[in-house]
């Protein structure tokens, strides 16, 4: 069994297509066929049923699909280990990131990181807190900067706390608030809002501020964009909040104290067991300590 075969087994289930599997792997159809084969024989099972019009994968390539990642994944990181051994930083940098995170500069330093470390394969992966966490934890994301409610803290992660902001409300600049030098909770809940999905951490921290206020809301407009959020806010239909140190990058809209607002806290963070060479330099150029604050 050849790491190049389990390259061609993963391709495959990932693109449905043996053509645009060897499109992908930069070789002949015919080649990775002919390896694909060779590995079914070795198994004593088919690991696709093939037919004239589609590609899919039996319950035997079900099983196979999981290990094979780990093996290739697990190469990667021998591989890039080695390298840095000798002074070099190789394989992989995957990073999640939510919409709204304002600590850090997280294209700017992509970009630098990229200038210095060449060789390192870059990836970005954009979500919801919560999310970003658990894959950090799998090892799907290496580094994520995310925000959540000073009640809570990241599970199972590395964390570094890297700044805390409070809320602002975010209105239409005709609207009747938008005049208002502070307003409260209690004035705020008798909008209708635009907010993030129920659940999310960035939703969380607002449920969580009217409800020990003893107040109700009406989110009528729930989006996963920070950007088209403010676009509906900006357009009147509804007001939202969000972190102040975010809302300055936004245009059409203005924003308004709230003087019993709720904070968030922005997190960097990184897996217990799957900090790549690659990652360790990461976070160095973004002078994170190599010890935690938080676990």
């Amino acid at each position: 069994m050849e790491l190049q075969q389990m390259r061609y087994v993963v391709a495959v289930a990932e693109t449905d297509s043996f053509t645009r599997a060897a499109e992908r792997c930069h070789v002949v159809q015919s080649a990775l066929s002919h390896q694909i084969a060779r590995l079914e024989k070795e198994l004593g099972a088919r690991l696709f049923e093939r037919t004239s019009r589609r590609v899919r994968l039996t319950a035997a390539g079900a099983a196979f699909l999981p290990a094979a990642r780990q093996c290739l994944e697990a190469a990667g990181r021998a591989a890039a280990e080695v390298a840095a051994a000798v002074g070099e930083v190789r394989g992989r940098l995957a990073v999640g990131l939510i919409p709204s995170v304002a600590a850090v500069d997280v294209a700017g330093a992509l970009r630098d990181f990229h200038d210095t470390y060449p060789d390192v394969r870059i990836s970005l992966r954009v979500g919801a807190s919560e999310e970003l966490v658990e894959h950090v934890r799998e090892g799907a994301v290496e580094v994520a900067f995310i925000g959540l409610p000073t009640t809570a803290r990241p599970e199972g992660v590395h964390a570094h706390e890297l700044a805390r902001d409070r809320l602002v409300a975010v209105v239409a600049p005709d609207h009747p608030l938008a005049r208002e030098q502070a307003v409260d909770l209690r004035r705020l809940s008798a909008e209708v809002f635009v907010d993030l999905p129920a659940r999310t951490a960035g939703r969380v921290q607002s449920d969580q501020a009217f409800s020990a206020a003893g107040l109700t809301r009406d989110v009528a407009f729930e989006v996963t964009n920070a950007d088209f959020l403010a676009r509906l806010v900006g357009q009147g239909l509804g007001v939202a909040m969000l972190p102040a140190a975010y809302v300055t990058r936004l245009a059409g809209v203005t924003t308004v104290e709230v003087t019993d607002a709720p904070s968030r806290i922005e997190y960097a963070v990184w897996s217990h067991a799957h900090r790549t060479p690659a990652a360790t330099a990461f976070l160095t150029a973004l002078g994170i300590p190599a010890e935690p604050d938080a676990k």
